[in-house]
């Protein structure tokens, strides 16, 4: 259907797409839908093909004119963006739906015109990134973070053995225990108990903390515990309150950590024949952990930089994305649904939409970094060669502990989909290499590996 078409600019790039379809079409189009209602409607006293197009008018009146109407703006609008020469850049985003400016009517004496609203790609031109300098945390792997990746090892190969009836438990045991909150009369509050609850002592994994007040019972020992909890507790129905729960210690284990030695390394993997293999292949997988979350440091600097010379007028469609993505994340890690989360934050001090108020800027700021990195590799040209691909899928092999994995990760990456993915990770490392490679990195104060791989810098 011919429509002549303008284009408006908005603020949040954001368009207004005015379409104007002639007199003659709409009439066709209305005509059209009058036949077909004629050759299929029902109405009593008129046999079916045979109702009278002025009775159908009469019956229906304004509905017949809204409904050509809808017919017309889906017809048109789905025609102008399936046009191979609509341009590009203002083609609607995936997830920003045409909406309708205003409420335009069906005549039949003048040209239709309409227009809908609708978000799409920003536009932005890259500033500087070349000849900067950005400042980066020092960090080294030392031994005592090797020594602390050892001691985690022993953790997991422990064995846990139960303690003599006599024994009081001491920190670090692993105790079971029953517990309920109990009134003023001692008798038990509804909803509070809770069986066979296991924690480590010392760890303050338990609602109430009491792993001091604990400390020191036997097996079959039971105890009233009343604490008073600060009004900034973590949790937050018990912030400010003053309880007493009865504990019944039920049982008590030890952990009994193996000796750090050859015979401990050949238990983690036959691979290692003594514990100096172990710490060698410790030592070389934090390096290359560091070593990315440092190169990752200090691209988010250098981009950081270029933000500040590039303007970019993000879409509301396409933040409130990102602010989704996060909550149903969030949802995700608390094992929970959307909807529930949403009831639960309250109680946790929290609404939704606080929440993701904070969240915003942070949000903001990863958008327009991956519309900058995204804006660069395609105008850098960069691209991922045939040979590029399966040697990076050779390198994920290799990187797997477990030979039989090879043909399931190859599998994996023949769907095309898949392969899409790992074209683009070869093309923003590409980037990411050069960004550093054109850019001056200074190093800045000491400070240690667990810090920089805990986020905190």
């Amino acid at each position: 259907m011919p429509v002549t078409k303008e284009i408006t600019r908005l603020e949040h790039s954001a368009v207004k797409l005015t379409l104007t379809v002639g007199k003659d079409d709409v009439r066709s189009q209305y005509d059209d839908l009058i036949r077909d209602y004629v050759k299929n409607v029902a109405i009593p006293g008129f046999r079916k093909g045979k109702v009278p197009r002025e009775v159908l008018e009469r019956k229906f009146g304004d509905g017949l004119k809204d409904e050509a109407l809808n017919k017309i703006f889906s017809k048109v609008i789905t025609e102008v963006f399936e046009d191979q020469n609509f341009p590009k850049e203002d083609q609607p985003l995936p997830y920003s739906t045409p909406r309708l400016d205003g409420e335009p009517a069906l005549e039949f004496d003048t040209d239709l015109t309409f227009s809908v609203i609708y978000d799409v790609l920003p536009k932005l031109t890259v500033g500087p990134w070349k000849g900067m300098e950005v400042e980066v945390t020092d960090v080294q792997v030392s031994d005592e973070d090797i020594s602390r990746e050892l001691e985690e090892i022993r953790e997991r190969n422990a064995m846990v053995l139960e303690r003599d009836d006599n024994a009081a438990a001491a920190k670090d045991d692993v105790v079971t225990v029953h517990y309920c909150e109990i009134d003023e009369n001692g008798n038990t509050v509804p909803n509070s108990e809770r069986q066979d609850f296991v924690f480590t002592l010392g760890s303050q994994y338990n609602l109430y903390q009491f792993d001091d007040d604990v400390t020191g019972m036997k097996k079959g020992d039971s105890k009233d515990i009343t604490k008073t909890f600060p009004d900034d507790y973590v949790h937050k129905e018990l912030a400010g309150k003053t309880i007493t729960i009865r504990v019944t210690m039920a049982t008590i284990k030890e952990k009994k950590l193996p000796d750090l030695d050859d015979e401990l390394a050949q238990d983690v993997d036959e691979k290692y024949h003594s514990l100096d293999d172990l710490k060698n292949n410790i030592k070389d997988k934090l390096e290359k952990n560091l070593e990315k979350r440092l190169r990752d440091i200090t691209v988010s600097k250098i981009l950081e930089k270029v933000m500040e010379t590039t303007p970019i007028d993000l879409p509301e469609s396409m933040v409130n994305l990102e602010l989704d993505s996060r909550f149903r994340a969030l949802a995700r890690r608390f094992n929970s649904t959307v909807e529930d989360l949403a009831k639960n934050l309250p109680k946790m001090g929290q609404n939704p939409e606080q929440l993701l108020a904070e969240w915003k800027p942070e949000a903001e700021k990863a958008l327009k970094s991956r519309l900058i990195v995204e804006t660069l590799m395609q105008d850098l040209k960069f691209e991922a060669s045939d040979e590029e691909q399966e040697e990076e899928i050779e390198r994920i092999i290799s990187e797997s502990n477990n030979p039989s994995d090879t043909e399931a990760i190859k599998k994996y990456y023949d769907q095309e989909n898949v392969r899409e993915y790992l074209k683009e990770d070869i093309k923003e490392r590409k980037l990411f290499e050069m960004l550093t490679a054109e850019n001056k990195v200074k190093k800045g104060k000491k400070e240690s590996y667990l810090e920089i791989m805990s986020g905190n810098r």
